[in-house]
């Protein structure tokens, strides 16, 4: 599994929103700390407003800012949004069809443990993790 860059980028302009507080940022200024193309950087950002997960705010002062507290997110939630189903194999997505070999697939049961696996470390991680850093790294990470 491959995470693309759409998916990093996201994770990214989340930590730069958190780690610059409340106010609404201009995305503008978030694409130049984080050395993305402000234009892909609008994509990413019309995504993550439709979700919820972040606001925005036109006109002088306007720009984005998170709909929560940092250590509310989920990595794993951000990473749906922008890379869909974390499945590491079709049938274990959601509304897949069923398999007529799962009664008997030998790999079926070490699929579902990296999906768990997967699933679990991603919700391990908050934005403000990814802003603050966390245990030894917390404060020395950089946006």
């Amino acid at each position: 599994m491959t995470i693309s860059t759409r998916g990093r980028y996201a994770l990214r302009v989340m930590a730069d929103l958190a780690a610059h507080g409340s106010d609404f940022i201009p995305l503008k200024a978030v694409a130049e700390r984080q050395n993305i193309s402000q234009k892909y950087l609008e994509g990413i950002m019309t995504s993550l407003s439709k979700a919820g997960l972040v606001e925005g705010a036109h006109g002088k002062g306007g720009g984005y800012r998170l709909s929560r507290a940092p250590e509310d997110y989920r990595v794993r939630e951000i990473l749906e949004i922008t890379e869909g189903e974390l499945a590491p194999v079709a049938c274990l997505k959601a509304g897949a069809a069923p398999c007529e070999m799962a009664e008997r697939c030998k790999t079926l049961p070490m699929w579902k443990e990296l999906y768990k696996t997967l699933n679990g470390f991603f919700d391990s991680y908050t934005v403000a993790d990814l802003a603050f850093g966390s245990g030894e790294d917390k404060g020395s990470w950089i946006i």
